[in-house]
């Protein structure tokens, strides 16, 4: 397991984690002593075992003095009983192995205790060891000590050399009772382990979910507040944490405490920021409304002048045409700040079922014959297809449509193709918040096979007063306001504009929520009025594509 992936992990799942390990590791650290201290305290009993049976064999460990009479009084009447007859008799298990030594330490008689079941009552008797057993049994040494020995055919035994006045004898039990202890015991603490980890991490999960409950919740106003859209606009007051989970005694509620004295900065900062912007927009209204009149008297006194009935000289004249031009500018400048103002300040727009197609025709015609060194081309759905229809103001999508293409026109060579394009897209919401709109989109793109917009202008493109490089001059006199115009027309209809730019082709991407199931009125508005053929003055001269 990397470390990239515990990092990926929950906090709950990482606490969880944590603490079952810990108890499998308490856990293995107990079984292992356990089981040693049990198998040590098994072999001790073992070994006392062997050696208790091995006395029995042997008998007393000092030998009387030799004497010349008969053997059964010379061995005080113990010689007439068969040592090695202690493998079937009381105290020793099934198994138990017994062989004389003789005097030049080889192996002499060795007998194995067996059971055989009878129905009548099962009876311990003896057989003879096998030559194989037998040379297996002569490799214990001869030092008094048990040790475990492997017989062939009956596994490991514990063997023990013993010398006493009845002869020198090797005597051994069998391990597997012992062994199979251990591993019974093995198994019951791993079953018990397994168990109790799995109890552990169930109960663990449960207690660590209901500690963590109050972190989920100052995650969930968390939450709440990254939805808002703190850039732009009246920002409602911010939901805070809790006072239950905002406690500084706890380490849940520092940080509940901490967000709510950070939400209070931050509503703090919204409000001079709304404050401000409510300011400059006012501001801008009436700086509007203030600049209209006396435009207005500028371009009137000096189109008066320019065709009044007195003499005028070249460079008069010329004064006169720059100052009407530079009038008319200031006034399509003034007009676009009003603009943005009212959009900001969220003024109704006049909604209706408008049809995209014959805005587009009107459009690119007039593009058409502002452009004429440009090639202009039309991608529009078949007539009379709902796809295009969208419930827009229709004066505010045609201002769209002509920034977006005035953009194209001013921004690109001579010979570039512009193409205008409108289609229906089946995809998901876009937009931020729980609310965002979930298609159908109709999309109108505005396309060019110019050099495109510089890498580093992308990102601010929308921006009021943003400023291209020589690539996207500003040679025709644009205000810089017209991407920012269309950004903010189209967000008031609740749709989206992007841009995509690469050298040899730009595309920029209106998409409206459609407005299915209505067929246009094609008789409410004049921009409706053009035959879906294109076939009217305006629209001679285009390339159109189906």
């Amino acid at each position: 397991m990397t470390a990239a992936t515990r990092r990926r992990w929950s906090l709950r799942t990482r606490l969880v984690v944590s603490a079952v390990s810990l108890i499998a590791v308490v856990a293995a650290v107990i079984g292992s002593v356990t089981t040693i201290a049990f198998r040590s305290h098994l072999y001790d009993q073992l070994d006392t075992q062997v050696s208790t049976i091995a006395a029995r064999a042997a008998g007393p460990q000092e030998r009387p003095p030799r004497s010349t009479g008969p053997p059964a009084q010379a061995s005080g009447g113990l010689a007439g009983k068969d040592p090695l007859k202690v493998v079937t008799g009381g105290g020793a298990p099934v198994g138990t192995v017994g062989a004389e030594v003789t005097d030049a330490g080889a192996l002499g008689r060795s007998l194995i205790s067996t059971q055989e079941e009878t129905p009548e009552d099962p009876q311990v008797t003896d057989r003879p060891l096998t030559a194989a057993q037998t040379a297996a049994l002569a490799t214990v040494p001869r030092d008094g000590d048990p040790h475990t020995v492997t017989l062939p055919g009956r596994g490991d035994y514990r063997v023990q050399y013993v010398s006493g006045i009845k002869g020198d004898f090797l005597v051994g039990v069998p391990l597997n009772p012992v062994r199979n202890t251990l591993n019974t015991l093995i198994v019951v603490e791993v079953c018990v382990t397994v168990a109790g980890l799995a109890a552990a991490g169930i109960a663990g999960g449960v207690l660590v979910g209901i500690a963590l409950r109050p972190l989920r919740r100052v995650a969930t106003t968390a939450t709440r507040v990254s939805e808002l859209p703190l850039h732009r606009g009246e920002v409602a007051p911010l939901v805070r944490v809790p006072a239950a989970e905002a406690d500084p005694r706890t380490e849940v509620g520092q940080v509940g405490a901490a967000l709510n004295r950070m939400l209070g900065h931050v509503g703090s900062a919204l409000r001079a920021r709304q404050e401000s912007e409510t300011r400059v927009r006012q501001f801008v209204a009436d700086a509007g409304h203030e600049l209209r009149t006396p435009l207005a008297s500028i371009r009137g006194y000096a189109e008066l002048t320019r065709r009044g009935r007195e003499e005028t000289g070249p460079d008069t004249r010329y004064a006169l045409r720059r100052i009407e031009a530079e009038a008319e500018r200031m006034t399509g400048l003034v007009e676009d700040l009003l603009l943005l103002a009212r959009l900001d300040a969220g003024r109704p727009l006049s909604y209706g079922s408008t049809d995209l197609s014959p805005l587009v025709v009107d459009a690119v015609s007039d593009a058409r014959a502002a452009g004429q060194d440009h090639h202009w081309r039309l991608d529009l759905p078949e007539p009379d297809d709902p796809a295009a229809i969208v419930l827009a103001d229709g004066s505010r999508l045609h201002q769209v449509l002509v920034n977006l293409l005035a953009n194209a026109r001013t921004h690109t060579p001579p010979g570039t193709t512009v193409t205008a394009r409108v289609r229906r897209e089946d995809g998901k919401g876009r937009g931020a918040g729980r609310d965002a709109y979930v298609g159908p989109w109709v999309v109108l793109e505005v396309e060019d096979n110019g050099p495109g917009v510089p890498r580093s202008l992308l990102p601010h493109v929308f921006e009021r007063f943003a400023r291209g490089d020589a690539s996207r001059s500003r040679a025709a006199g644009s205000t810089g306001l017209g991407l920012a115009i269309v950004q903010a027309v189209v967000t008031a209809h609740g749709g989206t504009v992007d841009v995509r730019s690469v050298p040899g082709r730009t595309v920029f991407a209106v998409r409206l929520p459609a407005h299915p199931g209505q067929s246009p009125d094609l008789g409410h508005t004049p921009d409706n009025n053009h035959n879906r053929n294109h076939s009217s003055p305006t629209g001679r001269g285009l390339s159109t594509r189906r």
